[in-house]
């Protein structure tokens, strides 16, 4: 009959509906999260890798009021476009290090590029201990404990002093 036709339409029309506000809904929810990260990390899409500051969802979180959960949920699987390069939105989230002690807190990325940098300017008949890159990064206010700085080398694939030897 016509009036089951009619509700059937309607019915069809408002779930269309909700599925377009839901559509826009996560769209600005992705677009203020975008936003968040690149006011955080303006010095990174300025200068660089070597910029990127810890950040946690946490903090976009709070600043977007919004839950944690959420912000995870958008930025899974998505990736933002950039004058220095693309990068998945998760790559700019991560946790301080080396804060402790008056330190400055860098982030993982920044450390490693730090550590691979010092690397790729050593002397190979002397290569750096894990121990003298840490005392040689602390001269610059980031405290990295030589057990740290050994794991984010061996992360990278890079050999201890020892064997980088020639």
């Amino acid at each position: 009959s016509d009036a089951v036709a009619k509700e059937f339409v309607q019915d069809k029309l408002r779930a269309a509906m909700w599925l377009i506000k839901s559509i826009e809904n996560r769209q600005k929810t992705i677009y203020k999260v975008a936003n968040s990260i690149v006011k955080t990390q303006q010095e990174f899409f300025k200068k660089g890798p070597a910029f990127l500051k810890p950040m946690i969802l946490k903090d976009i979180a709070n600043e977007i009021g919004m839950h944690e959960s959420t912000v995870s949920r958008v930025t899974t699987n998505k990736f933002m476009h950039t004058p220095i390069g693309t990068f998945e939105l998760k790559y700019f989230f991560n946790a301080g290090i080396g804060g402790k002690n008056g330190g400055i807190d860098i982030a993982g990325e920044s450390l490693k590029l730090k550590i691979k940098e010092m690397v790729g300017h050593e002397d190979p008949k002397r290569p750096l201990s894990d121990q003298k890159i840490s005392e040689l990064l602390s001269t610059k206010d980031i405290i990295v404990a030589r057990r740290t700085v050994a794991k984010y080398r061996e992360m990278m694939g890079i050999a201890p002093s020892s064997k980088r030897k020639k």
